[in-house]
């Protein structure tokens, strides 16, 4: 189910020679209020650089992506050209160029095939309706699948939808996690408000997965809300925002495990639980340095129960932790405790390890914060797609 008041549309530009749609767009018949998260990389992408730009306007419609080509590292001309696709948009659906934002993705370095790019607009524009699914695979490159979620919540008596979509497969990493995302909600809310619940929202999920440790050039999440519910206005502090924050997490956590489990090569899926931590800060070092960790997702791949890994990359984290406090669980079986491993049988511990979806926690009995994140394996897959990516 999507957002009351937004359109989309995608066609087969042919940027790359697939059979698939590979240019989107997003249109909001009414004037929306937005927030963006954007990589913290400091080579950016022309589009993110544009969109940053464009986030300062107090109104925005839509939003065109691409894939194929990631228009990054293209200099003066690859700004220009993003310049251009939004412009081109504006000037169909009469907006204002900083009203549209743009994103690619794909190969960095290549130029961005603007004849192809301009040949798409007219089509783009005939054809949207409420649809989204050719958005969705309009924007994957080596993603297997489309990724979207949405939740419904009721505010101020209106039924309020929040709907989202995104792609990953690698370079997926956080700060931002190469992952675009694109949500959209029909509930009144200020772009100040709007921007505290993204970034909350992201920080506790795109923010907290990881594949395979790079963060690309070209992350982006956007989130554009037109009020198009007539619900009252979402305000800061309110029971309203719990529940707008509750569905707009809910839809990117859904993304984030989604983007995950179809990262490049990716057989399993891990998630680390980090429990009685001294400070929350300390709980996600400590989750992010054990999710990073290339020997512990290697395990993961293997089905190894290995808890030496697990152990070692808190050690490394940076966070004071004590070993003799701490302990490791593989689903509900200790593994490490007290410094030393249990007597739990391996094969026990193995068990949970060969599941698609592999929960550990580790308990470290220094305060009470907490924090998880989300990783997964690296197999010969991986290593055999980004092997050759370019050639």
């Amino acid at each position: 189910m999507t957002p009351k008041g937004f359109q989309f549309s995608a066609v087969k530009a042919s940027i790359k020679p697939w059979n698939k749609e590979d240019v989107g767009l997003i249109v909001s018949q009414l004037p929306c209020a937005a927030a963006g998260v954007f990589t913290t990389n400091r080579v950016k992408a022309a589009p993110v650089l544009l969109d940053m730009k464009h986030m300062k306007g107090k109104t925005h419609r839509a939003i065109l992506a691409n894939s194929g080509c990631a228009n990054a590292a293209t200099g003066k001309a690859g700004y220009q050209d993003s310049l251009t696709s939004a412009m081109q948009v504006a000037e169909l659906i009469g907006c204002k160029t900083d009203e549209v934002f743009v994103a690619s993705t794909g190969v960095i370095g290549v130029p961005l095939p603007m004849e192809k790019i301009t040949g798409a607009m007219g089509r783009l524009n005939a054809w949207l309706d409420v649809n989204p699914d050719g958005f969705t695979r309009a924007i994957m490159t080596t993603d297997t699948k489309p990724k979207s979620a949405s939740a419904t919540v009721t505010i101020g008596g209106k039924e309020t939808t929040v709907w989202g979509c995104a792609k990953g497969a690698g370079m997926f990493h956080p700060n931002m996690a190469t992952m675009l995302a694109f949500i959209v909600t029909d509930a009144s809310v200020s772009k100040t408000v709007l921007k505290t619940a993204l970034k909350d929202a992201t920080d506790r999920t795109f923010n907290r997965a990881t594949v395979d440790g790079d963060t690309s050039t070209n992350d982006t999440a956007l989130l554009l809300a037109n009020g198009a519910a007539n619900g009252r206005p979402v305000k800061a502090g309110t029971a309203d925002y719990k529940k707008f924050l509750s569905a707009l997490s809910g839809v990117c956590a859904s993304l984030a495990d989604q983007l995950v489990l179809d990262g490049e090569g990716v057989t399993r899926l891990g998630e680390i639980f980090v429990e009685r931590a001294a400070s929350a800060k300390d709980a996600v070092r400590v989750a992010r340095s054990i999710a990073g960790s290339l020997l512990v997702k290697t395990a993961l791949n293997g089905g190894d129960p290995n808890w030496g890994r697990i152990v070692c990359a808190a050690g490394y984290s940076g966070v004071r932790v004590v070993p003799e406090k701490m302990e490791l669980y593989f689903g509900e079986h200790c593994a490490f405790k007290n410094g030393t491993p249990t007597d739990v049988a391996e094969k026990t511990l193995a068990d949970e390890f060969t599941k698609k979806r592999v929960v550990m926690r580790l308990v470290l009995n220094m305060g009470k914060a907490e924090a998880s994140y989300l990783f997964s394996d690296i197999s010969h897959e991986y290593v055999s797609i980004n092997a050759h990516y370019r050639t």
